[in-house]
């Protein structure tokens, strides 16, 4: 089993390169940059706060590209997609950098410092 996890854990830290390579066009830089939108949890990237419809069809097309990134993987891992997701999601908020945002375990956004970013528990 621990074998298992660890190399689910392997391959969707691998999955954080492509994930972060189809989201780095230069609108998406702009609103990460302006703390727009952040990493979550769940694999996903989030609006943050109230934003223009553009910024809201922007993270949309991202998540769009994503879950079938995820889809594809988990399918190939033997997990869901749900599993994947998350933990590809705690892999790209430990990515974040000074000034980005980032979903707290609780709920809510943070914005990253210099130190590591809180953590969700289910993150291995």
């Amino acid at each position: 089993m621990m074998k298992f996890v660890a190399t689910f854990a392997l391959t969707a830290a691998l999955i954080v390169a492509p994930v972060a390579a189809q989201t780095r066009d230069p609108a998406y830089q702009a609103a990460r940059s302006a703390g727009q939108v952040g990493e979550q949890v769940d694999g996903y990237l989030g609006v943050v706060g109230n934003q223009p419809a553009a910024i809201t069809a922007l993270v949309n097309s991202i998540n769009i590209q994503r879950k079938a990134l995820y889809t594809s993987s988990s399918a190939k891992e033997g997990s869901t997609i749900q599993q994947f997701a998350l933990t590809t999601g705690c892999n790209l908020i430990l990515k974040t950098v000074p000034g980005e945002k980032y979903e707290l375990p609780g709920g809510g956004w943070a914005t990253r410092t210099a130190a590591a970013p809180t953590r969700d528990p289910r993150c291995v």
